[in-house]
């Protein structure tokens, strides 16, 4: 994972999503997700790409299960895109960099 991402938390959950003036892409991820490990490089090219226009975050649901099912998290890799704190895309499941970047929108 590269330094432009940014790892959540419970604890640190809505202070980044809701405190950041740039959308927030949150990917829903596992150490065990197979399609989110292959995701994962394509998160890190876009989190550098984008840096200073999107926040780029990943959460482990297995570490983090409540703010998984706050969203209604039911399969990963699921990438939510919040904006002022509110969800405004979904995207579930792994897909390549350019359907990625559309369907994202940032």
């Amino acid at each position: 994972m590269s330094d432009a991402i940014v790892n959540l938390t419970e604890a640190t959950f809505d202070e980044v999503v809701a405190g950041s003036s740039e959308p927030v892409v949150v990917d829903f991820w596992a150490e065990w997700c197979g399609p989110c490990k292959m995701i994962a490089p394509i998160l890190d090219e876009i989190a550098v790409e984008k840096a200073g226009d999107a926040v780029i975050a990943k959460l482990n649901v297995d570490e983090n299960p409540s703010i998984a099912q706050r969203y209604g998290v039911m399969s990963i890799p699921t990438m939510l895109v919040f904006r002022d704190g509110e969800v405004d895309k979904r995207v579930v499941g792994a897909k390549g960099k350019a359907q990625l970047l559309e369907e994202l929108g940032v």
